[in-house]
């Protein structure tokens, strides 16, 4: 599906297809820098939004189908149509209407849940791995694009997109991502200084910013009444101290192998 064959569709940014009418030209001669962040992700999103619509158009799926693919796909545990439509920040309606397509596709099975009779969850099937692992992959473009930054950059960026993240999840504007600012197993700034400040108690091993995580399956969320602190001293630098969870440790009494999945 090319560029031309989009324009009489709304203008949908992200992954959950929230759309807006198209915005009139700016007659703001000196934006501000928040105006030109959103117009740069606006840009990000035009390609994302028409890389998707081809990809999926290809292989007879639309955007929403193969989302509810790569979730089932990502999932740690069985979920059901309910869990679907809160992960994709879409209503029921068209989270059951995008399912059902799947299950006349051979790609996605219903069956009864082990533990509750009455619930009903969602499988993939074996042609739906196939399509999901496709579905998983990044457009080209944008991953030559962020190759092509220097690493501090790149790192700085997804800094950035950490705290955007985490301010839309408190206005519940997107569902909760399992990110380590939000763990219970991580204790930012543990080693004030070193390029791997920070110290994840999973794998019991120091980490750097470019090793967080945006969407974790080992992720355990943190005690609300402490999760500001994390938040405050993972963006101020400071010594975390006894106060965080776990105990303090120097980076050489790490042990574990264990690595968190992506």
């Amino acid at each position: 599906m090319g560029l031309a064959s989009l324009r009489g569709l709304p203008e949908c940014f992200g992954l959950h297809t929230i759309c807006k009418p198209p915005m009139p030209p700016s007659t703001n001669t000196n934006p501000s820098t928040a105006d030109r962040v959103l117009t740069g992700l606006a840009k990000l999103s035009l390609v994302m939004r028409h890389e998707s619509w081809q990809s999926a158009g290809r292989r007879g799926l639309t955007p929403t189908q193969t989302q509810i693919l790569s979730i089932l796909a990502g999932s740690p545990e069985p979920i059901g149509l309910k869990e679907v439509s809160r992960q994709m920040a879409i209503t029921m309606g068209t989270a059951s209407e995008a399912t059902a397509a799947l299950v006349a596709k051979g790609l996605v099975r219903k069956a009864q849940s082990k533990s509750d009779g009455r619930a009903i969850i969602l499988a993939l099937t074996k042609r739906g791995n196939t399509e999901a692992a496709t579905a998983a992959e990044w457009p080209a473009s944008l991953v030559k694009a962020i190759d092509a930054l220097p690493e501090p950059e790149r790192t700085a960026l997804l800094r950035g997109l950490i705290g955007m993240i985490r301010t839309l999840q408190d206005q519940g504007a997107v569902p909760t991502a399992r990110m380590c600012v939000g763990c219970t197993y991580f204790r930012p700034n543990e080693y004030p200084g070193r390029p791997k400040s920070h110290h994840c108690l999973f794998i019991d091993a120091p980490i750097g910013d470019s090793d967080l995580r945006i969407d974790c399956g080992e992720m355990q969320p943190v005690a609300a009444a402490l999760r500001p602190r994390l938040w405050s001293v993972f963006v101020n630098g400071q010594a975390l101290d006894n106060q965080g969870p776990g105990t303090r440790r120097s980076p050489s009494k790490s042990r574990r192998t264990i690595h968190v999945s992506t």
